[in-house]
């Protein structure tokens, strides 16, 4: 019997594998089709101060391998959250992390702090891709005095596992890992989407409201793997893999490549118990090549 636990700081997983924000709902939609408590953990939608609409419709349009979406972070509010989603998902029995956004520094830390007083809710998810209202609308994780400057903040509210999301729309996102290591951050997950668009020819309109979106899906998996690489080999901390992640050997290539654990999107959507068969197969592929554990595989690119 092979071991697949293992650790993203001080909180233990029962298996690499996540599900990401904003693909799993808040878990329990997907307890039709799978055991959600066989999971790692699950990274809720992304939770806000107030309540969002989110974008106009159309917000999601389908690309060759991949998707884009500009759903624009529709949530009913961090307090909603507290009092009606908390009290449900806190039983499902795997952890259970909360993915913050906001549109200000001030509103990263007041949702944080008021989760810091969920003891059911072990890490919070720092979506640094939002974009910064007052700084002209770029995201905060695009460049690293803003990055730093918002987990710095938050980690001053928040006394649990605070793992940041990062953005791949930069130049050198080892730089951004670094920064945000240093302002206090346990983990780092990556990539979040890529910005992309796609164009109704026939119509000569875009096929999103937004003009442009976040692409994921397999087209964006070599990307990832390559900055999973890269931000493993520059920072200390453990890194969660995302992007692209469709089957067992795609998990097993990021953990290869330095993720400590894996979080599951886009696939969510194309076959909802997709997670219980990818815990499955890193099983198997341990076994298959005489491993007794994750641990042996995570880092383990042979490169030379």
């Amino acid at each position: 019997m092979v071991s697949l636990n293992t650790k993203i700081g001080s909180l233990e997983l029962r298996n690499p594998v996540m599900t990401a924000s904003g693909t799993f709902g808040n878990g329990t939609e997907y307890a039709d089709f799978m055991d959600i408590s066989r999971l790692g953990a699950i990274v809720v939608k992304a939770t806000t101060l107030n309540p969002r609409q989110g974008n106009p419709y159309p917000r999601m349009a389908e690309t060759p391998s991949g998707m884009l979406n500009a759903v624009g972070l529709q949530n009913k509010g961090v307090n909603w959250f507290v009092s009606h989603i908390y009290p449900e998902v806190r039983k499902i029995g795997c952890p259970i992390i909360v993915n913050v956004s906001g549109s200000s520094i001030e509103d990263y830390v007041e949702v944080a702090n008021i989760v810091n007083t969920l003891d059911d809710i072990p890490a919070i998810e720092l979506n640094i891709s939002c974009p910064n209202v007052k700084e002209g609308g770029m995201a905060f994780g695009v460049n690293v005095q803003s990055a730093a400057q918002i987990v710095k903040a938050v980690r001053k509210a928040y006394n649990k596992m605070l793992i940041v999301k990062l953005s791949p729309n930069v130049t050198d996102i080892t730089q951004i890992a670094r920064a945000v290591e240093d302002a206090g951050a346990d983990s780092v997950s990556l990539i979040n989407t890529l910005l992309g668009m796609a164009i109704d020819a026939e119509k000569r309109r875009p096929m999103l409201s937004t003009v442009t979106g976040g692409l994921s899906g397999p087209a964006v998996k070599p990307v990832a793997l390559r900055m999973v690489w890269q931000t493993a080999s520059a920072v200390k901390i453990p890194v969660i893999g995302i992007g692209g992640i469709c089957s067992a050997a795609d998990a097993v290539e990021f953990l290869l490549a330095g993720a400590s654990a894996v979080q599951i999107g886009t696939a969510n959507f194309i076959d909802p118990s997709i997670s219980g068969k990818i815990i499955d197969g890193i099983a198997q592929y341990l076994e298959r090549h005489g491993f007794s554990s994750v641990q042996e595989i995570i880092g383990a690119l042979e490169t030379q």
